[in-house]
């Protein structure tokens, strides 16, 4: 390990409060991805990103237009003969609504005991901001082991849907030996942990249509099929009494772990009690025969996101609607593709909608689940690197959640991904009043160099 490693973790201290306010900067930016009314703001978060990289000793950054919201590239190149990580992250945020769920404005950051709280902080400003910070504390002492290429872009939260050409088109430019990424949790501050497993991802959404107009529900009531009713009669379907999946297919390629493998995921620290308090649950529900544990990680899912129809204004107005519409996604482990369980979501529910109504699906965005060997010179990195800082040797974990991009660099780039995350889950991600630790932000800059000077150890 480096000798000037310890004035490193000291220049983090020292600068502390600074890179706190450069974050708080950032997150101030309402980069929304998902709705085109935040496209400046995006662009603007995407230069933000640009400049701090270059303040942080990148030797290069630009801003790398796509037929969506841009890419933030950089690198900072020490040697050829030097390993090459290649940082990915997202300056992109999911929307914020409902506003009036906040506790305090999304986009004007706090801190409250100990978190920052504002959308974005955890996922994945916050935890992308770190590898910027990285580089810059590492450079003020010219203690760089690896060659840096960072990777910044700005749609993750709506799929990433020009990220793929991206990388198609730039494989030399991105070639390296192994991506870091920042984008998931740890089990608690006192069980680090790493992910080496992600689910993957299929996403649709269904129009159920029946009468050519709303009707008067007194005069049609009764004698013309409701869209709404008959499309929560769809959705109850698709789950059987053990809360299987009941698509014809569905498990074919599902991935089966061993016993062994089952016990050594559960030894993970979870408490069920406190995961049913911590979400004022009377009691848990999921697949029969699987653990809480398992259910989130090793099996796939099926949930509605979103259901809506008819009149939802104030007051009464009794409609019998015209239409009927929902937002699905499932969640897929290893060897499942999200394009077959498309096409075999989409044969079913057209198959059991009755004649009365007819059935629209339309595929949005998907991904693919993903494992990380665990015997790998980057993983051990990893590994090395949470025991520097954290005292502790982080359990493998897998995580529930989908980043269809790791399968991605692994197909077109030939890479393997390290999860190095240090989010948590009350950061209450996706959700009204997300917070990241401070504690977390600061540890996790200074894990992210002992990674750097790890894996070149064990590259060497």
């Amino acid at each position: 390990m480096s000798d000037s490693h310890s004035e490193i973790k000291s220049f983090i201290e020292e600068n502390k409060d600074r890179f706190l306010n450069e974050l708080f900067d950032l997150l101030r930016i309402p980069s929304v991805s998902a709705d085109s009314k935040f496209k400046t703001n995006v662009e603007e978060a995407a230069e933000f990103v640009k400049e701090k990289l270059i303040a942080a000793g990148a030797d290069h950054a630009e801003i790398c237009p796509t037929a969506g919201h841009p890419i933030v590239y950089g690198e900072k190149n020490i040697d050829p003969s030097l390993p090459t990580v290649l940082v990915y992250g997202h300056y992109d945020v999911q929307p914020a609504d409902p506003y009036e769920l906040w506790n305090s404005p999304p986009f004007e950051p706090v801190i409250k005991d100990g978190k920052i709280y504002a959308r974005g902080a955890s996922d994945d400003k916050g935890q992308m901001y770190m590898h910027i910070k990285a580089l810059e504390s590492m450079n003020s002492f010219g203690d760089i082991p690896c060659n840096l290429k960072f990777m910044i872009e700005g749609e993750e939260e709506i799929g990433s849907e020009n990220l793929g050409v991206f990388v198609k088109e730039n494989v030399e430019k991105l070639k390296a030996d192994i991506v870091l990424i920042s984008d998931t949790g740890i089990i608690s501050n006192d069980a680090p942990s790493i992910c080496t497993g992600l689910r993957g991802l299929s996403y649709v959404e269904v129009e159920v249509t029946g009468p050519n107009r709303d009707l008067h529900s007194g005069m049609y009531g009764g004698a013309v099929g409701n869209p709404i009713n008959i499309l929560c009669d769809m959705i109850a379907s698709l789950h059987d009494e053990n809360k299987q999946i009941t698509i014809p297919g569905f498990y074919d390629n599902v991935e089966e772990l061993s016993q062994e493998q089952r016990y050594e995921l559960n030894k993970a620290p979870f408490d069920l009690e406190d995961y049913k308090n911590e979400l004022d649950l009377g009691d848990v529900a999921g697949e029969k025969g699987y653990t809480t544990l398992e259910r989130i990680g090793i099996r796939p899912t099926l949930d509605v996101n979103g259901i809506w129809g008819g009149y939802t204004g104030e007051g009464a107005k009794t409609v019998l609607p015209s239409k009927a519409y929902a937002k699905i996604s499932m969640r897929l482990v290893p060897n499942q593709t999200s394009e077959e369980i498309t096409q075999l979501f989409t044969k079913h529910f057209e198959s059991i909608a009755p004649a009365s109504v007819k059935v629209k699906v339309t595929p949005h965005h998907g991904g693919e689940g993903v494992v990380v060997p665990t015997d790998s010179i980057g993983y051990k990195a990893a590994s090395k690197a949470f025991e520097d800082a954290w005292g502790k040797s982080p359990i493998p974990t897998r995580d529930g959640g989908s980043i269809p991009i790791v399968a991605m660099f692994q197909k077109i780039l030939g890479l393997d991904s390290i999860l190095l995350g240090f989010g948590l889950d009350e950061d209450a991600i996706h959700s009204p009043n997300e917070s990241y630790g401070i504690e977390n932000y600061v540890k996790g800059i200074e894990t992210i160099t002992r990674f750097h000077h790890r894996f070149a150890e064990l590259n060497k």
